[in-house]
């Protein structure tokens, strides 16, 4: 079910591009989320993979101990992108303005998005483009949690029934049978 235009606006609509223009070094989600995330990513990231992290930021979730081919990184601040240890090249685009990402057809074998999925306006859109990115068989973790910037996340997003439920994560494999 898609979402309806009501659903896609913002408390706050003005770009998101102003609204990251200054880096934000803030920690969303508590150590035990971060740990679990962290133990999850160990067990379904395979070493020597090459992983997208979209939405990213200046902390890293990915096992110091996991050796990966090459981490492509995705956000809005290029601050605080500079400060994550774990990417090897990023870039900065506002997926809300323009949801085609740079990169090469089934190019990677994991896409991970932490706690950012809340803010996409078009999320189909760029969950199509996970598809496409994604090797056939690879692997996409997204992650929830009820801490976000509620002014810039979307409707169903910013007005949970229940925002303690949401602070779960879970991983999903697209690329085969979707």
């Amino acid at each position: 079910m898609l979402l309806l235009p009501e659903q896609r606006t913002k408390l706050d609509e003005s770009s998101d591009t102003l609204f990251y223009d200054l880096p934000r070094f803030v920690t969303h989600v508590d150590d035990a989320f971060i740990q679990r995330l962290t133990d999850l990513y160990r067990e379904r990231l395979t070493p020597q993979s090459r992983i997208f992290d979209m939405m990213s930021s200046w902390v890293s979730h990915l096992p110091s101990d996991l050796e990966l081919a090459w981490v492509e990184g995705h956000g809005l601040n290029a601050e605080e992108l500079a400060k994550n240890p774990r990417l090897d090249h990023y870039f900065v685009q506002n997926l809300n303005e323009d949801p085609k990402l740079p990169l090469e057809d089934q190019s990677f074998d994991a896409v991970l998005n932490t706690v950012s999925v809340q803010y996409l306006q078009q999320p189909e859109v760029v969950f199509a483009e996970i598809y496409r990115i994604l090797k056939p068989g690879g692997l996409a973790i997204v992650s929830f949690s009820n801490r976000m910037f509620y002014q810039k996340a979307i409707a169903p997003g910013a007005r949970p029934a229940n925002p303690s439920g949401w602070n779960w994560s879970s991983a999903i494999s697209i690329g085969t049978g979707l």
